[in-house]
């Protein structure tokens, strides 16, 4: 399936459709589908100033919000396969949503779009609430099992990525707690920190000043490494849950169909924004990491989140109204 999906994603790179030797010869338009001022947003604010400067025409943010990212999904992949309307996609409209939505989901992320550039990911933390005694994810397994259906896990929503890894923790340690899902990051957070609600997967960047006022008690990293914010935090494989991994990720995609020298320029262009050490430094202070890798590798990685989210899914027998 991962085989098949990558094939999906990359094939039509190679496309004839538009050489697009002048690239750009006209303004730009990169879709954001949500809201301004979150990451998806900020990351593609950055990246358009650089590519306007190099490009030497105006690439603009247009935010297109609703329906969990999907609205401004389906705006950007009915685009003509130019390069002239790019796509900030994310974890949720690429990955997740495909998999919720079915066939209500107006577009298709593999036909529809091929990948640019993996821009960033931000990994999750599991927080407690400091009442809870616990100190290790051991601990925390070990309370669950003990007392099933006592402990509750906030959410940001239906389909978000703390939402995912909740559920994945839940498979992987074979755990019985209720999920309570909130209608985005604030409230979630707002009633861990009152003691309404147990723990909860929150990213990083957010979770860090409650963690240092003491407000959360963390317990954990949910990445391949350790978050050079948190360093003694252990990841979730170390804590002994290999399975237990992921956290959102923001992308930049154009039409299928575009020009294979546009993929390449855009990839050039948007890596060389984001390892400039100045925009590094600002972002890996909030826990950001950078991929930044070739079309390809962003096309692996999609497709092997649409396979970890899917089996998740089915599993916890999520459905979306």
């Amino acid at each position: 399936m991962a085989a098949m999906l990558v094939g999906l994603l990359v094939a039509t790179a190679l496309s004839d459709a538009a050489r697009g030797e002048d690239y750009p010869a006209k303004p730009v338009r990169i879709i954001v589908p949500l809201a301004a001022g979150g990451m998806s947003d900020i990351f593609a604010r950055t990246a358009a100033q650089r590519l306007t400067e190099v490009g030497r025409q105006p690439f603009i943010v247009e935010n297109r919000v609703g329906a969990g990212g999907n609205i401004g999904a389906e705006f950007a992949s009915k685009a003509p396969p130019d390069g002239y309307t790019l796509y900030m996609g994310f974890h949720g409209s690429n990955a997740i949503n495909p998999i919720l939505y079915g066939p209500r989901l107006g577009f298709d992320p593999f036909k529809d779009f091929i990948p640019v550039i993996l821009v960033a990911r931000v990994p999750n933390v599991l927080v407690v609430h400091p009442s809870l005694p616990v100190k290790s994810v051991q601990e925390l397994v070990a309370l669950a099992r003990a007392k099933p259906k006592s402990l509750t896990y906030a959410s940001q929503g239906i389909g978000s990525t703390g939402h995912m890894a909740g559920e994945l923790f839940k498979i992987a340690a074979k755990l019985d707690i209720v999920h309570v899902p909130y209608k985005g990051a604030a409230p979630a957070i707002q009633d861990l920190i009152g003691g309404h609600v147990t723990l909860m997967f929150d990213i990083v960047s957010l979770a860090l000043p409650h963690i240092r006022s003491g407000k959360m008690k963390a317990l954990a990293v949910v990445g391949t490494k350790r978050s050079p914010q948190v360093p003694e935090l252990p990841t979730m494989a170390e804590a002994g849950l290999n399975a237990v991994e992921g956290g959102p990720w923001f992308g930049l995609f154009a039409r299928a169909g575009t020009a294979r020298n546009i993929v390449d320029w855009l990839n050039r262009e948007v890596a060389a924004t984001f390892t400039a050490p100045e925009t590094r430094e600002r972002y890996t202070a909030q826990g950001v990491l950078f991929d930044l890798g070739s079309p390809e590798s962003f096309g692996a990685h999609v497709a092997a989140e649409y396979e970890r989210w899917q089996n998740v899914i089915r599993r916890a027998g999520i459905t979306i109204d």
